[in-house]
């Protein structure tokens, strides 16, 4: 299918696993997370934080265009990508790195979006509507992640981006991310707007890195940070099946890692230790987490406002007025002696 998609700018009026084994869950309702949005405004940070953010003529953007949003506040630096598919790049606390910058391809570094879909839809193909679509398969044999993860995005104003969702998705819509940065925590908001009936599902893929280094501007750092450990309270995790893709039956309680996995039913958010350093808990509003722990040097904890391959097992359906939305909230305290 061919259609027209309107400009981002003349439509958005302001208001936003890689690697790992990609499932679907049951509960709850997809439809649940669908929801009228209201336009997204720049607030003022919060508790004393100050926000300073760089756009257009920082240098190395010959077209005048912004190539990323520069964002700090007491103790936290954060930049987002626009050209590299509107990705948090970097995110540093008390002068250590906490994200893997750089990586083999997208899909391997970075905190990302997922949009329209979140995960795999396998074989690259689903029906909707009576129609069957196929999709590129960038992990062969399935599509992965959406469609926007390489694509540029176009900044609002100084806190919210946006990008249509591109030639390779057969519906019309866009996406909107829209950040706020704090001392303590920062907030990301996505949201997919329609402009046809569509099915979708949204999330963000952010690689941790197990061993923070110090940034080399910083100076004489201090001792080194104990390797990363992860706390996962989950209900259930989804089995799979030859395929790499999960069943519809649930492991309930989960075994333990390493884990390629889909979780359901977290007892609480999940938190990132790094001993000595920083206690980093990521919230959001989403009912399934992915989490890759397999990687040396990494690790993937990502929520996800439906299963990947839900087009296939009941997709949420958005339509025009009634975006998608999800948060993701981090927030963090020193453990620093």
């Amino acid at each position: 299918m061919s259609k027209k998609r309107p400009s981002v700018g003349q439509t958005i009026g302001g208001v936003i696993a890689g690697l790992e084994q990609q499932i679907f869950r049951t509960t709850p309702p997809a439809e649940e997370l669908v929801a009228k949005g209201t336009p997204l405004q720049p607030v003022a940070a919060a508790r004393g934080g100050v926000i300073a953010i760089g756009l257009p003529g920082d240098p190395g953007e010959p077209d005048g265009r912004p190539e990323r949003l520069r964002l700090s506040a007491p103790g936290v630096e954060a930049v987002i990508d626009l050209a590299a598919g509107g990705r948090l790049a970097s995110f540093v606390v008390d002068g250590r790195e906490l994200l893997v910058t750089e990586g083999l391809g997208p899909i391997a570094w970075g905190s990302f979006p997922m949009v329209p879909f979140a995960g795999r839809v396998r074989d690259g193909r689903f029906e909707f509507r009576g129609r069957r679509y196929e999709l590129p398969t960038d992990m062969p044999p399935h599509a992965l992640h959406g469609t926007v993860l390489d694509r540029r995005w176009e900044a609002l104003d100084d806190q919210t981006i946006a990008t249509e969702l591109g030639p390779s998705w057969p519906f019309a819509g866009r996406a909107v991310q829209h950040f706020e940065l704090e001392a303590g925590r920062f907030t990301s908001r996505l949201e997919l707007h329609a402009d046809e009936p569509m099915p979708a599902s949204i999330g963000w893929h952010p690689w941790f890195r197990r061993q923070p280094p110090p940034v080399a501007s910083r100076g004489t750092p201090g001792p080194e940070p104990g390797a990363l450990e992860l706390e996962l309270e989950a209900g259930a995790m989804f089995h799979r099946d030859s395929a790499g893709i999960a069943t519809t039956r649930l492991v309930a309680p989960p075994p333990p890692g390493p884990w390629d996995d889909c979780f359901t039913d977290l007892r609480r958010p999940p938190v990132l230790r790094w001993p000595g350093f920083l206690e980093l808990t990521i919230d959001s509003d989403c009912p399934t987490w992915v989490v890759y722990t397999v990687p040396a040097d990494s690790l993937c904890v990502e929520p996800q406002s439906a299963p990947p391959n839900a087009f296939n097992t009941g997709p949420t359906i958005v339509e025009p007025g009634r975006p998608l939305l999800a948060e993701m909230v981090w927030t963090w305290r020193s453990l620093a002696r």
